[in-house]
């Protein structure tokens, strides 16, 4: 009974770990979560006291002293030795690992709960490393900490110097690149979101080896180290397929053991606010799929969470007043939300913050900057007022604050219209609600304000009547980082269940939206502090000054020569790929963007066999990078390997489905294969996203045709025409329609007397008729075609067509006419140095006079025929070089034909 509750304890602090990051519903409630807690026994009361201790810690912003200073990280590395000789690979990799496993000492520990104590006690100080990170990063404020985690308490302190220090964080900085990407700017203190996944994933694995059901292996263990690989992914320049495989397995598992109420309930009180962790648990997973461009995963998670926590929102509109010098109101967005499975909805507050959560700009600092207001002002009485200065609080509609779980929510379907519509100003004004109910509330977690703010500015740097406002609000919200209010503790709030950029993104935005305001210079500063080499050069070529880009890179270089970040900026730069090869050379063959400007480079120079090789080495680092594929495709292309290139092409629309000219290559590449079906499947994806395109089109219709859909090859047909303004037709695939409609009318006119038994007759007869329905159609189609093009001065081929089109409607005269066109458009000082141009001459003046002896039995009248003798005996006379053919002979017969009908018609009774 005794290790019951002292396992119900040892869960009470993991609860309170995990609720760390996310403010309680409850203020009144105590920090330790559960009044009703069993006693702590005498065996477990001094671990528990340890933990209890790391705990409060935590709970109160002060992680480095968890690491470094408290009872607990004395206990777990009481026998961990290392000097200023150790390397920091061998160190994070062995040594940390190694003191890990003397510690929690799996093997020689019989006791499942005195084991749990341990194992928790290793996840709370890797959970203090990572906070203490995040803190650093991504909520602020800054604080000057040691750049390696355990410093204090080196036995060899005072030996160690911070340069020794230094090259650790070279290290570290090293080995977050490692999987592909390079970093987005300067980050600080990286060892500490090292030293935290290494203690995390050396635990996990350690108890992973053994059976432990009493303590279930610490069930949130995977979703911290899910967090800390996210974390790591936002310091990327790109997205890493390496980390992306990780998250899978590690939110999985989150999953598996925490998916539901349920399971949540069964692992700690019931008491607790189960929803809130579940949501928690669906936005973040969410935020990463969408992360990584899976849009329609994230929606679901983004569903769930507003499932789980009881709301729903959905986007209206009313009439308000949007700014301040505007008489009438008008239509505008406003969320309106309501609890899940109720019919009651209000509209969310629009009212001005309270003192306890105040705007990043005073009222008088908005009105300066702009007079567009920051929340429409709605008119909620039936009589509309004429003025739209009056209080905000006359036009406000009451309604319940929001909890700070549904305003992550709201935010993240923000975001989510911010991935999947159009970027265009529409798409601006669909996320505007969002960012206006959550700004609007009177009580905001610090990080979901900021990302609302950061949302916000995003949005009004777009329109030049608020772009002066976007400016000083971000301003605003990069001072804010540096304040200590609030506190440590508070900002970490959500921090995980939003996609907050670190602190140095936000600097970049800041830079760049500086930028576009024309001040380069103060952008200048902000790149060159954060160390973005690129965004550096940018600005001086701006300025007329690429020689001092260069010099500056040189001079960093000097300082630093084994950034590789480095060499490929002076590389990009100076076009050289000496630099390319020093900075592969500098980190060991692991950057991916040295080997795709190398691979770039020898594509440019012709050397595409090189190309392939170096673009396969830079997607075997890092395989999330859509254009790198397609640019891997292209040089295999050229090459000449088509299966490389197919699969390469077909990677990168996997991650890009948006890419209509990889579509397009693949398609050309199975017409190539001869796979008509897959070709098609391609076309038609590609057709959505390059509309204009007439060659795709054309390649579209043939390949439509060979899988025997003939009514989208004519509608393709039809795209070519319209596009290239009946300039371009392809004769030879209407030919191949024309003699499939054929076919399948004289089938019709064969199998119709063929007698039927009772049985099959009714099925058989609505066969026949859908069958009969497509076959006019297809006519109709082919018919509009056919008619646009001889409009437009069809060649004898179009003409020929269009003959044949008018015997299938039964119209005889306007086939000869046509036929006649045809036969005329052969016709000139060549037909008779050219067999095959009289070939088919001679074939086209049989079918007309065929026509004309159908039109002269139908009337009873000769002038039909005499016109048919008259053609066949010029043709004949002039055709004698071509005697020796078989058409000659033809021709010949035709118009013996001809003259014994002549003959019967003129007898007495014909």
């Amino acid at each position: 009974m005794a290790a019951n509750d002292a396992v119900l304890l040892l869960r009470s602090l993991e609860l309170r770990l995990l609720r760390c990051s996310m403010p309680s519903d409850s203020p009144s409630r105590s920090p330790s979560l559960n009044q009703s807690s069993p006693p702590v026994t005498p065996a477990f009361s001094h671990p528990h006291s340890i933990l209890n201790d790391v705990v409060a810690l935590i709970e109160s912003g002060h992680y480095l002293q968890v690491i470094t200073s408290s009872l607990a990280s004395q206990t777990l590395f009481s026998n961990l030795q290392f000097n200023s000789s150790e390397s920091a690979h061998r160190f994070y990799s062995e040594t940390l690992p190694e003191c890990v496993s003397s510690f929690l000492n799996i093997n020689g520990n019989d006791n499942p709960v005195e084991l749990g104590y341990k194992a928790l006690l290793v996840m709370a100080v890797g959970v203090a490393a990572l906070l203490a990170f995040t803190q650093c990063n991504f909520t602020g404020p800054l604080d000057n900490i040691p750049l390696m985690p355990l410093a204090e308490l080196s036995t060899h302190k005072d030996e160690i110097g911070c340069g020794d220090w230094m090259e650790w964080e070279v290290w570290a900085q090293k080995e977050l690149m490692s999987v592909g990407s390079d970093l987005r700017a300067k980050f600080s203190d990286l060892q500490y979101l090292i030293f935290g996944k290494a203690l995390l994933m050396k635990m996990k694995d350690l108890l992973f080896q053994g059976s432990h059901s009493s303590i279930d292996g610490v069930r949130s263990m995977a979703w911290w180290l899910a967090r800390a690989f996210i974390l790591h992914q936002k310091l990327l320049d790109e997205r890493s397929s390496f980390l992306y495989d990780l998250l899978q397995v590690y939110t999985k598992e989150s999953f598996f053991l925490l998916g539901t109420l349920e399971k949540i309930k069964e692992y700690w009180s019931s008491n607790e606010d189960c929803s809130t962790i579940l949501s928690l648990l669906h936005l973040e997973v969410g935020i990463l799929e969408l992360y990584y461009g899976r849009v329609d995963a994230s929606k679901v998670h983004f569903e769930s969470a507003a499932d789980v926590s009881n709301y729903n929102f959905f986007v209206s509109g009313a009439l308000g007043f949007r700014t301040r010098h505007q008489v009438e109101p008008k239509a505008q967005l406003r969320l309106v939300s309501g609890a899940s499975g109720g019919d009651f909805c209000s509209p969310i507050s629009h009212e001005s913050s309270s003192l306890d959560n105040p705007p990043l700009l005073q009222s008088s600092e908005t009105d300066e900057a702009s007079d567009v207001f920051m929340t429409p002002r709605f008119v909620t009485d039936e009589k509309i007022s004429k003025s739209a200065e009056q209080d905000d609080k006359s036009h406000a509609i009451a309604a319940s604050p929001l909890k700070a779980v549904q305003q992550a929510v709201i935010l993240a379907h923000c975001v989510l219209i911010e991935k999947n519509a159009r970027n265009d100003e529409l798409q601006k004004w669909e996320m505007a609600p969002y960012i206006e109910a959550v700004d609007s509330q009177s009580s905001t977690p610090f990080m979901l304000r900021c990302f609302c703010s950061l949302l916000r500015v995003r949005w009004e740097s777009s329109r030049g009547r608020t772009k002066q406002r976007a400016l000083m609000m971000m301003d605003q919200l990069v001072e804010s980082v540096y304040n200590h209010s609030p506190g440590v503790a508070q900002r970490l709030h959500y921090c995980f269940a939003i996609n907050m950029s670190p602190i140095p993104a936000v600097r970049k935005e800041y830079g760049d939206l500086l930028v576009s305001c024309g001040l380069t210079g103060e952008a200048i500063r902000i790149y060159e502090n954060l160390e973005l080499w690129d965004n550096l050069i940018y600005c001086y070529q701006l300025m007329d000054k690429k020689a001092a880009a260069v010099e500056l890179i040189k001079k960093c270089l000097s300082e630093n020569p084994s950034d590789p970040r480095l060499w490929c900026s002076l590389g990009d730069v100076t076009n050289d790929d000496v630099s390319y090869e020093k900075a592969l050379e500098v980190s060991g063959r692991r950057s991916a963007r040295a080997f795709r400007s190398l691979a770039r480079s020898a594509y440019n120079r012709g050397e595409y066999e090189k190309s392939k090789l170096l673009w396969e080495s830079a997607m075997a680092l890092n395989s999330m990078h859509p254009d790198g594929w397609f640019a891997l495709g292209a040089a295999a292309l050229k090459s000449r390997d088509v299966d490389k290139a197919l699969d390469a092409f077909t990677r990168a629309v996997q991650l890009d489905p948006e890419n209509g000219e990889a579509w397009n290559n693949i398609a050309c590449l199975h017409m190539v294969k001869k796979r008509s079906k897959e070709s098609f499947i391609a076309f038609k994806e590609a057709l959505k996203l390059k509309r204009n395109s007439w060659q795709m089109w054309e390649n579209y219709s043939h390949v439509a045709a060979d899988i025997g859909n003939l009514s989208q090859a004519l509608e393709a047909v039809q795209k070519v025409l319209d596009i290239s303004k009946k300039k371009r037709i392809d004769s030879e695939l209407l030919e191949r329609i024309m003699l499939e409609i054929e076919g399948r009318l004289s089938i019709g006119l064969s199998q119709s007397h063929i007698p039927t038994n009772d049985i099959n007759e009714t099925k058989g007869l609505e066969i026949d008729s859908a069958r009969s329905r497509e076959t006019e159609h297809l006519i109709e189609l082919l018919g509009n075609i056919l008619k646009q093009t001889v409009q437009s001065g069809g060649n004898a081929e179009i003409w020929g067509l269009y003959a044949r089109w008018h015997k299938l409607k039964g119209d005889l005269t306007m086939c000869s006419e046509a036929l006649l066109k045809q036969v005329r458009s052969y016709q000139g000082s060549d037909l008779w140095k050219d067999r095959d141009r009289f070939v088919k001459f001679a074939h086209a003046s049989l079918e007309l006079c065929k026509v004309y002896q159908e039109l002269a039995l139908i009337g009873s009248s000769r002038r039909e025929l005499f016109a048919a003798e008259m053609h066949l005996k010029s043709t004949i006379k002039q055709a004698t070089p071509f005697s020796d053919t078989k058409e000659f002979n033809d021709l010949v017969a035709c118009l013996e034909d001809v003259q014994r009908a002549l003959k019967a018609m003129s007898l007495p009774g014909a």
